[in-house]
């Protein structure tokens, strides 16, 4: 299987962030604008966590908290799994499935390359068996 670089340089960067100290009403709204489910919290270009649909659920809505009012930092994930662009990508499933989790950050060096998605892997396993069968189809009918 491919490495994770190559799925980030087809699909182009996006490293869609957020500040400790921004409200997680307006961390909704980010999510929402980019159609995500989740965000990494850096300062500056150190990531300090991520914040997701997941953390906002469990520690928001289920507590009956107030978004406009509670800042990301007291709500994130501050404990983050994080991969390399070289790490194969049935690696990255791997670690998905055992920590269940949804969101791999990509780092390489002390730099926040992309963030992978479990959906952003099962897209890609989809468009290679989709070829294997047309290449398949192909052989077959010749």
């Amino acid at each position: 299987m491919k490495p994770v670089s190559e799925l980030l340089k087809n699909r182009g960067p996006s490293v869609w962030r957020i500040t400790p100290e921004a409200t997680v009403f307006d961390a909704l709204h980010l999510l929402a604008e980019h159609d995500v489910g989740a965000l990494m919290v850096m300062q500056d270009d150190r990531l300090l966590g991520i914040f997701s649909e997941r953390d906002y659920t469990r520690k928001i809505a289920l507590q009956g908290r107030d978004s406009r009012h509670t800042l990301v930092k007291e709500v994130m994930t501050p404990d983050v799994l994080v991969v390399k662009p070289g790490t194969d990508m049935r690696e990255c499933m791997s670690l998905m499935s055992q920590r269940k989790i949804r969101h791999l950050p990509v780092v390489e060096g002390a730099t926040v390359v992309g963030m992978l998605s479990i959906r952003d892997l099962m897209d890609d396993i989809i468009a290679d068996d989709q070829l294997t069968i047309a290449q398949l189809q192909s052989y077959i009918h010749g």
